[in-house]
């Protein structure tokens, strides 16, 4: 089973049908974006790559290096995106690339006018909660992102009508083009709020909320008293979440309770079942359930191999 996170591999070329062991290109070109697999089967290091328009790249198989004007080199691994800005040069190590174990990358070139469009009609039509952060595309401090379920999705229908043959191929495309930008920006708002949120706790009135979720996730937590802390009505509260983050209240108190389940089942005195009440379950049938949901297997099993790892 693949990783939630990570899109489905491509399938890679053959040795002989390779023109180049470093970055050999395939390319798809439809008339909404342009979408290139690399492929590495030997080591390289600073690789240049500068592909004129903003890039959303995706790491499907393998270890990347990067290295981005004006940011320290960070490794680029599967589960991860890198947005890449207009006209900006990458330069890529492979320090673990060989024949038998190749990287693989996904990067769609997005035309800026699309990327304007969109962010338009955003605006307009589905602005964001705080009139101050309109929605917006950033090709630098939030530019490094770990894949969410919905963007990895979108990411492999992308792979898909890439390489259909259909007659309304085009139009899929355009369609599946701007659900990426969207899925995209909410994955940058969720690591600006989620991630960053004692930096805006007097600008943005979903970080007090994650705050608190954070601070509550072994108490019962209604979107009702979540709500009052947006000082928004139920209805709206929940909308508005929807669709600044991409998932409902509820899912990311789930995505926050199993991450503590997580650590806490490291701590090698910790059992199932105190982690599950301790976490915010309380009940641990359905508490074994999401966890084999959403990480493959079951929270006895993931506490074995933390304490094997």
């Amino acid at each position: 089973m693949n990783h939630p996170l990570v899109p489905a591999p491509v399938a890679l070329h053959r040795p002989a049908d390779l023109l180049t062991l470093v970055e050999n290109r395939t390319v798809y070109s439809l008339n909404a974006f342009e979408l290139n697999i690399f492929e590495t089967h030997q080591q390289a290091h600073k690789v240049a790559l500068n592909m004129g328009s903003l890039v959303l790249t995706t790491m499907l198989r393998g270890k990347k290096v990067m290295h981005l004007p004006g940011r320290d080199a960070f490794e680029y691994l599967p589960g991860e995106s890198v947005v890449v800005g207009e006209q900006q040069t990458m330069e890529i190590d492979f320090p673990e690339a060989t024949e038998q174990n190749p990287t693989q990358c996904l990067a769609v070139a997005i035309p800026a006018e699309t990327i304007r469009c969109t962010i338009d009609l955003l605006n307009e039509r589905y602005p964001r909660t705080e009139e101050h952060t309109p929605w917006q595309l950033d090709a630098h401090d939030y530019a490094h992102l770990h894949n969410t379920p919905e963007l990895t999705s979108t990411l492999e229908r992308i792979i898909r009508v890439s390489q259909e043959t259909t007659a309304a191929k085009d139009v899929l495309a355009g369609f599946t083009l701007q659900e990426l930008l969207v899925r995209l920006m909410q994955t940058q708002a969720r690591r600006l709020i989620f991630d960053n949120y004692q930096q805006h706790l007097t600008t943005h009135r979903f970080a007090h909320v994650v705050q608190y979720i954070k601070r509550n996730l072994a108490e019962p937590l209604t979107v009702e008293k979540l709500s009052e802390l947006a000082c928004m009505s139920k209805a709206t509260f929940f909308r508005l979440f929807k669709r600044e983050f991409g998932l409902t209240p509820v899912e990311y108190i789930i995505q926050e309770r199993l991450s503590e389940a997580k650590r806490l089942l490291r701590h090698p005195l910790s059992t199932v079942a105190d982690v599950c009440y301790r976490a915010g379950f309380n009940n641990p049938a359905y508490f074994q359930k999401l966890f084999r949901k959403h990480e493959g297997l079951t929270p006895g099993l993931y506490k074995k191999q933390c304490i094997v790892g």
